[in-house]
């Protein structure tokens, strides 16, 4: 039983100064070069904190398809899953994370109708892609 709630910690350290780069880390995970991005006038040379908001909504999807392909005993060779985030301008002139679109392709699966089914429940039921107001976009494709 999945017990709520659950509480994740992450941390960062960074000297001064737009140029340095800093680390970061999350659980036991091991620590991040982290930058500001050369689309906003940083070094690059480091994840951003787009990177990450890219990873999280797509890491959530990889996730959340994996324990549903489980627990309805869908088998698969691999799942291939690729986000892209558009970062712009709202209507007010404030930069945000505006749409994120989403391809995912299975291979190897032997019901290619439950598959895509399976795809979509995953799309509706990811906690993350669900606490977000990016607009989301779904592609998804199954192979032999």
């Amino acid at each position: 039983m999945i017990r709520y709630p659950q509480e994740y910690e992450a941390k960062s350290r960074s000297g001064s100064g737009m140029e340095s780069k800093w680390s970061s880390q999350a659980g036991v995970s091991p620590e991040l070069v982290c930058a500001i991005p050369p689309e906003f006038e940083g070094p690059g040379g480091g994840s951003s904190p787009e990177d990450f908001y890219a990873l999280a909504l797509l890491n959530c999807f990889v996730a959340t398809f994996k324990v549903f392909a489980a627990k309805s005993r869908l088998d698969y060779r691999e799942i291939e899953a690729r986000g892209v985030l558009t970062v712009d301008r709202d209507e007010k002139g404030i930069p945000w994370m505006a749409r994120f679109r989403l391809a995912a392709t299975v291979s190897g699966a032997a019901d290619a109708d439950r598959m895509i089914a399976l795809l979509e429940k995953t799309s509706r039921s990811c906690m993350i892609l669900n606490s977000v107001k990016t607009e989301k976009t779904f592609e998804f494709g199954v192979r032999p």
